[in-house]
């Protein structure tokens, strides 16, 4: 359904998600003006309806005043790119930062923009490539003026009410229950999805172990290996289970307690690649867990699995290898222990 209150926004970063943020408004009958450094990703939405920008300047002058740019852009070069468009705007225009930066950043981007009187407006966007048709989930910090201007914007971002049951016992009201919410000032946006990049990590990982463990319930059928090394498994018997493992999370879809988009994703991913041979393992982090973890440090929350999580993280790109190299080293030293080849 097509907004009532049509706006323009310009969006700078037309990577996965940027582009696709651009179609969900056009379809929404809202005008974007877009730029990217790549201007095969421009042509392609100008196709589409967009207008096209050739700089950031050409951007700028191609905006309605008050103009609102949205940054689409990784976190290491957000920062450059904001200064570099702040410098071209004036009172009262909006920047909004889409991409994953660290709250604290937020905070000192905005009381820099404003003696310039411009508004600077911070917005978790969960969804990844899957957004454009789900709608994307929005966690949004800043002044409550130009939080409330954008309303149509985040409306038609949204996944809207549809998209999930009416929580029972809730009042009704609001805007979360249509997928979106103003957290809280500057920085709280970014705060909110930070923790929710920390969850996920967490509830990845348990994920991922739960169906390693059911993986490996076959153990008891394998050769075992005798020798001063190696820890007997002690009851080989209780481990006869060949499980098809993407079978279960299929079936761990459908009325489960754990079931959820991740679960589904899981399934999918396994339906295709049963073995996932097409994955080495080596598992990124973007900076938000590690934000998540720094948080419940300073704010002396307990958080073991979301920091566990990470860690398994750092370990799965080999950062451990040379803490495991001094372990085998000291055993070798004090007992005289040979690595097993692997």
């Amino acid at each position: 359904m097509t907004t009532s209150t049509p706006m323009q926004l310009g969006m700078v970063g037309l990577g996965r998600m940027g582009a696709n943020l651009v179609r969900r408004l056009m379809r929404d009958g809202h005008r974007c003006v877009v730029f990217d450094v790549d201007q095969t990703a421009v042509a392609a939405l100008v196709a589409e309806g967009a207008t096209g920008a050739t700089s950031l300047e050409d951007f700028v002058a191609k905006l309605d005043v008050p103009r609102a740019a949205w940054l689409m852009l990784p976190a290491g070069i957000t920062g450059k790119i904001l200064d570099e468009l702040a410098a071209l705007m004036a009172k009262d225009d909006i920047i909004i930062d889409g991409g994953n930066s660290y709250y604290r950043d937020d905070i000192d981007r905005a009381a820099k923009l404003a003696p310039k009187g411009l508004h600077y407006v911070d917005c978790g966007t969960s969804g990844g490539v899957w957004g454009l048709d789900r709608g994307y989930c929005l966690m949004i910090g800043g002044e409550n003026a130009p939080v409330q201007h954008l309303d149509p914007i985040w409306r038609s971002i949204a996944p809207g009410a549809g998209s999930a049951e009416p929580t029972p016992g809730r009042t009704p009201g609001g805007t979360a229950q249509d997928g979106y919410l103003h957290c809280g000032p500057n920085g709280a946006g970014h705060f909110v999805k930070m923790v929710h990049n920390g969850i996920e990590y967490g509830m990845m990982a348990a994920i991922g172990e739960g169906l390693s463990i059911i993986k490996h319930a076959n153990a008891g059928k394998q050769d075992q290996v005798i020798d001063a090394e190696t820890t007997p498994l002690r009851d080989p018997q209780y481990y006869q289970y060949d499980i098809p493992v993407g079978e279960v999370a299929e079936v761990w879809r459908r009325g489960s307690v754990v079931g959820s988009w991740l679960v589904d994703l899981t399934a999918a991913a396994m339906a295709e690649d049963p073995n996932l041979d097409a994955f080495t393992g080596r598992v990124s982090d973007s900076g938000e867990g590690r934000w998540t973890v720094l948080a419940a440090v300073e704010e002396g929350v307990p958080a073991s699995v979301i920091t566990a999580s990470l860690f398994e993280r750092f370990e799965s790109r080999g950062l451990g290898n040379f803490t495991d190299r001094v372990m085998s080293a000291m055993r070798n030293e004090f007992g005289g222990h040979d690595e097993k080849k692997s």
